[in-house]
């Protein structure tokens, strides 16, 4: 798990990564987002308050954090290379997958086994790791930042979603359906 003082990286803010990088702060973790290119980066640092930021296509931004991260999670659910966000990891480190990409991702076990990296991932806790969560969350004011939408706003939404343009998850107000 996290531990005060933890560099640790989210790969992905959406409505996992935001939540991500609230649980890294609450923490006390020096928490960076990594992310496709430089649109999410204004709101990582200032509305979430990450500490860094990452632009994963920046090659020397990725060359510059080699070997640095004690733990990231990877909330992306499209397909990805793995390799240049195992290389970002420092001896022992951990890499969570809580994204599931429909396509296989590739795996080169000497980026495993040459650092001694463990990867795992999950889905879920069971009751009584949901209600340690939830705890958490409430004495640390933990929330989702989302946006409320009407029944009628779905299909743009959906549009919004798919082109990442959303801050960082949509609810429906039940009460239009």
């Amino acid at each position: 798990g996290l531990t005060p003082g933890m560099k640790f990286g989210v790969i992905g803010l959406g409505g996992l990564g935001h939540m991500a990088v609230k649980f890294g702060l609450a923490f006390g973790c020096n928490t960076t987002v990594i992310s496709r290119g430089t649109t999410k980066k204004e709101s990582s640092l200032n509305d979430l308050k990450a500490h860094a930021f990452i632009d994963s296509k920046n090659e020397d931004e990725m060359k510059a954090a080699a070997g640095t991260f004690d733990f990231i999670v990877c909330t992306v659910s499209a397909k990805y290379d793995l390799a240049p966000y195992l290389n970002l990891l420092t001896y022992d480190g951990k890499f969570i997958v809580v994204g599931a990409p429909a396509d296989p991702l590739d795996l080169r076990a000497g980026a495993l086994i040459f650092k001694r990296i463990t990867m795992a991932g999950s889905l879920i806790g069971g009751i009584k790791e949901t209600q340690e969560m939830l705890d958490f969350c409430g004495e640390h004011n933990i929330v989702c930042d989302i946006e409320k939408i009407s029944a009628q706003e779905i299909d743009g939404a959906y549009d919004r979603t798919v082109s990442g343009d959303v801050k960082y998850r949509f609810v429906i107000d039940t009460a239009t359906i």
